[in-house]
């Protein structure tokens, strides 16, 4: 992994968005912190090019994010986006003031001068907007590339250096040429090849964890989930049957899935797996709770003792393996391998345990990378591209206190609306459906006579990324089928809904 970028993270909210779009030129970027990375630690890892992230602060306000000028002549190029423009301005001494013709938010035309950064950019398109500030006067020897009609410094840069600032975000969709400025800033000014790939990581992973893990005895719990499933098949062509998965299903999953997860993994990859049915166990503790954050801390402080009496029962386990992936890394700030004493990614760990240490296989990787490594490994479709299913399970599908009687009506609607969406050929057309099990009961007929069911919501969104989602506009064909069939062939349920609200204001799922 010779070619790296650094995302400098000053608070942006789509941080982890420009690191995608990196990588997805084949260029593999990393996010730090500003405040745990220093210039001489980024001159000695030798990244080919840094990028400085927006943030919602302003540069004069003492307590927002600041760092070393020393940067700008590091000899590494830069490139500066939104609240990152502002502050490489400030640090070569520019002026930046609040935006005296009113603030500029969403799709803003944009005109752009011939620079290397606009290669193949026509003179004028769409950008993204989302500012307050901006700089009125670029700093000594820094030119004006582009401007918008209140903005007249929409981009500058310092060619010498190789110092490029935008005061919008070429990272998210809606700036029409955003993927061809990022590609000009990585190719034509950072001199990147574009060699990263999922092959060379699968290999150079299966080969470390080889020779990292030999002798040693290695658990993991498995979910069923992609990251589980991925760093599962990973670490077994690495060291075969001295890994052991856990599989703990606690009876919060969709319809069928235990069995499946079980034979994927047994006759398909071979794995030694242990499979704990857990269902009463979970139940009990979840009786009577209502209050999602509470199902949650149970679920995950339950799983990790049903897992932790089955390692008991295997002896000396000498390393846990995690389906960490990059998301969770940025968040938590943990290395590839340390004493296991708080966060987990699964729910929240005891303070002391007894693994010696931990193994994140994925901890580099982005979901939709981690697909891809998946498909290398030749995990099956329905695993890999498995619909995004939260950590406690039906349990935040279930609005109100869970039973057994809830979950097994909503597993059975849950089932049939995928059913209808898989056979009209829309399962690409959402990034992600399903059914939740609403707390409100309402007045139904069948047969002439009165029934009193349950209300089901069904839920389809359409994301790029899953920081924001549209709610996807399925055929009313599909939805009255859908609701046709859950009506008819469930028990309990009187009504259907379908929800039409967008993220935000609203999140992807209900609890």
């Amino acid at each position: 992994m010779s070619e790296k970028i650094l995302v400098l993270d000053f608070g942006g909210q789509y941080n982890q968005l420009i690191a995608r779009r990196v990588r997805e030129q084949h260029v593999y970027a990393e996010i730090k912190p500003y405040n745990k990375i220093s210039v001489d630690e980024i001159k000695g890892i030798g990244y080919k090019g840094i990028i400085f992230t927006g943030g919602p602060n302003s540069v004069y306000d003492e307590l927002s994010p600041h760092y070393s000028a020393d940067i700008l002549n590091a000899g590494i190029p830069i490139l500066g986006i939104c609240y990152g423009c502002q502050l490489m301005a400030y640090m070569a001494g520019g002026e930046i003031r609040s935006a005296e013709n009113g603030s500029e938010y969403g799709k803003t035309a944009v005109f752009t001068k011939e620079n290397p950064l606009f290669k193949n950019v026509p003179y004028e398109s769409v950008c993204w907007m989302s500012h307050t500030d901006y700089v009125k006067t670029p700093p000594e020897n820094f030119k004006i590339i582009a401007n918008t009609a209140k903005c007249p410094c929409a981009a500058m840069c310092d060619e010498k250096r190789k110092l490029y600032g935008v005061q919008f975000h070429p990272e998210v969709t809606h700036t029409e040429y955003g993927k061809e400025m990022l590609s000009n800033f990585l190719f034509e000014i950072c001199g990147c090849k574009g060699e990263w790939k999922m092959d060379d990581f699968v290999e150079q992973s299966v080969e470390k964890y080889r020779v990292k893990l030999k002798d040693k005895k290695v658990l993991l719990a498995l979910s069923g989930g992609v990251d589980s499933s991925v760093a599962a098949v990973l670490l077994h062509k690495a060291i075969g049957k001295n890994l052991t998965c856990v599989f703990v299903d606690h009876g919060l999953l969709r319809k069928d899935e235990g069995d499946f997860v079980e034979q994927t993994f047994r006759e398909k990859f071979g794995l030694n797996l242990i499979r704990v049915n857990a269902e009463e166990r979970f139940l009990n503790k979840l009786s009577g709770v209502a209050d999602p954050e509470e199902k949650r801390k149970i679920i995950g402080e339950e799983f990790i003792r049903v897992f932790e009496d089955e390692a008991k029962k295997l002896g000396k386990i000498n390393v846990l393996v995690q389906g960490t992936i990059y998301p969770d890394v940025i968040e938590s700030g943990k290395g590839d391998s340390a004493v296991i004493k708080s966060h987990h990614n699964v729910g929240g760990l005891p303070d002391v345990i007894s693994f010696d240490e931990i193994a994140e296989p994925l901890r580099d990787l982005f979901k939709d990378e981690v697909r891809e490594a998946g498909t290398k490994l030749g995990i099956p479709c329905e695993l890999v591209w498995r619909q995004p299913f939260p950590g406690p399970g039906l349990a935040v599908r279930v609005i109100g206190e869970i039973t057994k009687e809830k979950l097994d009506i909503l597993r059975e609607a849950d089932a049939i609306f995928r059913d209808e969406i898989s056979k009209a050929g829309l399962e690409k057309s959402a990034s992600q459906y399903f059914a939740v099990l609403t707390d409100s009961k309402t007045v139904g007929v069948m047969g002439d006579a009165r029934t009193y069911g349950y209300t089901v919501a069904l839920r389809a969104v359409t994301t790029d990324d899953f920081m924001t989602a549209e709610w996807t506009r399925l055929p009313y064909e599909v939805l009255e089928k859908s609701s046709s069939r859950i009506t008819n062939e469930v028990k309990g349920i009187s009504r259907v809904v379908y929800d039409i609200t967008s993220k935000p204001p609203a999140t992807v799922e209900w609890e």
